[in-house]
């Protein structure tokens, strides 16, 4: 019987060409919006890991309660043992320390006097450590549009936008002032080794990067930090597994009542991510349910215009001797074939689309200019194992609910009319 069907639906393309199109279409929205949406989940997810929050971060208590400010009087001391405990109980994680501070950048004219000033946001990361990923993970390659990336001590890159606004250039001599870890003025001299356009306001307006070793000496923070970023396998975040390490960290230091003890916090602790991933999770599940009920009503209309084609081979069947039962099961199975049939197309072309934007993406950094916001500029798919099967659930079960709507007409036919209505 599903032979004859399968048979049936191949050969009379014209009761079935359009359920399969009308499936085909839906599901393909359907794969499509949930990998573009986990797409940009993903790269807010990446871009927040990777500048502000990392997948782990241990800091102070005291540093935590006024973490806006990035107060470096509060950061960790002896972070060389803070570090080794961290990677002995915990060696999967990639444990990296990054010192966050500000102060004014002077750039001088050609005769050494003070040509302008700035404000400027510094952040220093290890770059000179021989298994480091810090440059890597922040895109440093890719986001110096001139010069080159550090290569030495007493060098520093500095952002685009503020490079424009103050004339900065590679080579140039500059000298940072700042104060310390412990409260008094400090003043260095760099050569600006590039220029560097993240694409995001927040970074490009007054940003300057420069190694943490430097960052030690400027700040008077020989072996402290300010922050400890860690990074699961793969710079993959998973919510469960970071719990699991940061309540077996937290737990060393549960009865050590120290402002300055090291505690640990994960991403979905900060910065209202936790909020965010869920409300995500929940527009995708809408989106997925309307579309859903947008099928079931276009595929009932498109049975009911079937059923009415199909009105005399109904009464033949019914003449025949055939069930009512039996012929509304037929239509159900029928419908079963040409929904996965059209979820297969729908699904093939959504990953296919979705492939394509993981590769290439669509570029709006144009648009972004004056957005203060951690948003890769870049809005790329994501393909996971959800999107080779999402798209059946609307597509197998639109088909079904529309086939059983328009079905009910099945047994409202009677059996007396048969030869008045073949006639």
């Amino acid at each position: 019987m599903n032979r004859f069907l399968l048979k049936g639906i191949f050969r009379d393309r014209r009761r079935s060409l359009l359920p399969v199109i009308v499936v085909a279409i839906g599901v393909f929205f359907v794969v499509f919006l949930d990998g573009f949406i986990g797409g940009m989940m993903s790269n807010m997810v990446k871009m927040s890991a990777n500048f502000q929050t990392g997948h782990l971060k241990v800091t102070t208590r005291a540093y935590q309660e006024n973490e806006d400010q990035k107060p470096i009087d509060l950061a960790l001391l002896d972070v060389d043992l803070l570090t080794e405990e961290l990677e002995e109980k915990f060696p999967e994680v990639d444990w990296n320390e990054r010192i966050y501070f500000g102060g004014l950048l002077d750039i001088p004219d050609e005769n050494g006097e003070t040509k302008a000033q700035g404000p400027v946001n510094g952040t220093a990361y290890d770059f000179f450590s021989p298994n480091s990923k810090e440059a890597e993970r922040i895109n440093l390659q890719k986001s110096i549009v001139e010069g080159e990336l550090i290569k030495e001590n007493g060098e520093i890159i500095v952002s685009y936008d503020f490079a424009q606004n103050y004339g900065v250039k590679p080579g140039d001599e500059v000298t940072f002032f700042g104060s310390t870890m412990y409260g008094s003025m400090s003043f260095v001299n760099y050569t600006v080794a590039g220029i560097a356009r993240f694409g995001t306001g927040m970074l490009d307006k007054g940003a300057v990067i420069l190694d943490i070793s430097d960052a030690r000496i400027l700040l008077d923070m020989d072996n402290a930090a300010s922050e400890i970023f860690g990074f699961l396998p793969n710079e993959h975040y998973n919510n469960e597994q970071s719990e699991k390490v940061k309540q077996q960290f937290n737990a060393l230091y549960a009865d050590d009542g120290d402002e300055f003890a090291p505690v640990m916090q994960q991403l979905a602790d900060q910065n209202m991510m936790k909020q965010m991933l869920v409300y995500v999770d929940n527009m995708s599940f809408i989106i997925v349910l309307l579309l859903m009920l947008a099928l079931s009503v276009v595929l009932w209309n498109t049975g009911l215009l079937g059923g009415i084609r199909r009105y005399n081979e109904f009464g033949v069947r019914l003449a025949l001797g055939e069930s009512k039962d039996h012929i509304y099961r037929s239509l159900l199975t029928e419908s079963l074939f040409i929904g996965i049939i059209g979820s297969v197309f729908g699904t093939s072309f959504g990953l296919l689309l979705c492939y394509y934007l993981s590769k290439n993406g669509i570029d709006y950094g144009s648009m972004m200019d004056n957005l203060s916001m951690m948003i890769d500029p870049v809005l790329r798919a994501e393909i996971h194992p959800r999107l080779f099967y999402i798209g059946f659930i609307p597509g197998v079960i639109s088909m079904l609910i529309g086939t059983a709507l328009a079905g009910r007409a099945i047994y409202k036919r009677k059996t007396a009319m048969l030869f008045k209505e073949l006639d």
